[in-house]
């Protein structure tokens, strides 16, 4: 294998939560004109119809399942449905994710977990259901969707900062588990990329942000299509020894 070949995905069915976001479509549209088919998870149908439309149009197949990652018994029959329509995954993108902007003292205890529960147990149990099936043909890629905030702190964030913490130690650990399987387990550290998931947050607390373009270098928040080069490569047989790790996708943010 070799030139661009190392970063072609044709034949593989890549997986991807979230699917119906800004970096779930994005995502699964780069995916596909990899060369992959696309399986997306989502709770929002429309928005699922208008991300396989963009996989579509590519000429890769796409698969709308509509379910919550936080659902342990929804991730097991989600694996079965993508089983019976592509027959195997090779690529699973844990994208799905919510946040919560609040103090520590501010922020309902159900709302805490409520985020633990999506992005942290819900990653949990979209591995638990879709890794047999790359155990099973010796193959697989597993990308978390992480932050800059997966390694350090951050004001009005506890319950965001604590899930990707978590998110990226629980890659770490699924990589020791099965990399003998021929599997990677890595994660995206990206900074703020702008997305219907923050864009409200981004204009209503505008210092915040303003503070994170000033320690980045390159001097800007992240854009959607930032991301899509650092996916692949951790998707593609490129990166077959890399494993464990954080990626961080940041403008410069975390080097200093």
């Amino acid at each position: 294998m070799s030139g661009v070949q190392r970063f072609a995905l044709d034949g593989q069915v890549a997986v991807v939560t979230g699917g119906g976001g800004g970096l779930g479509s994005a995502g699964a549209r780069a995916l596909a004109e990899a060369g992959a088919d696309i399986a997306l998870i989502a709770r929002n149908r429309a928005k699922l119809e208008d991300a396989a439309g963009l996989v579509e149009e590519t000429g890769r197949r796409a698969l709308i399942v509509e379910a919550d990652v936080s659902d342990a018994a929804g991730m097991v029959a989600a694996a079965e449905q993508v089983a019976a329509a592509f027959g195997r995954v090779d690529i699973l993108f844990n994208n799905a994710g919510i946040t919560n902007p609040q103090t520590v003292l501010d922020v309902d205890p159900r709302e805490f977990l409520r985020v633990l529960e999506v992005n942290v147990a819900g990653a949990f149990h979209v591995i638990r259901a879709f890794a047999p099936s790359m155990i099973e043909h010796g193959y697989g890629r597993i990308i978390n969707m992480g932050s800059i905030l997966s390694g350090r702190g951050m004001a009005n964030r506890a319950a965001y900062c604590a899930s990707k913490a978590g998110l990226a130690n629980l890659g770490a650990a699924c990589a020791f588990e099965f990399g003998g399987d021929g599997i990677t387990v890595n994660t995206l550290g990206a900074t703020v990329i702008v997305t219907d998931l923050n864009r409200e947050l981004v204009r209503t607390q505008p210092e915040l942000y303003a503070r994170i373009v000033q320690r980045t270098p390159l001097g800007r928040l992240g854009e959607t299509e930032d991301v899509m080069g650092a996916l692949l490569f951790l998707a593609s047989p490129a990166s077959g020894f890399i494993t464990g790790q954080t990626l961080f996708v940041d403008g410069g943010y975390t080097a200093g």
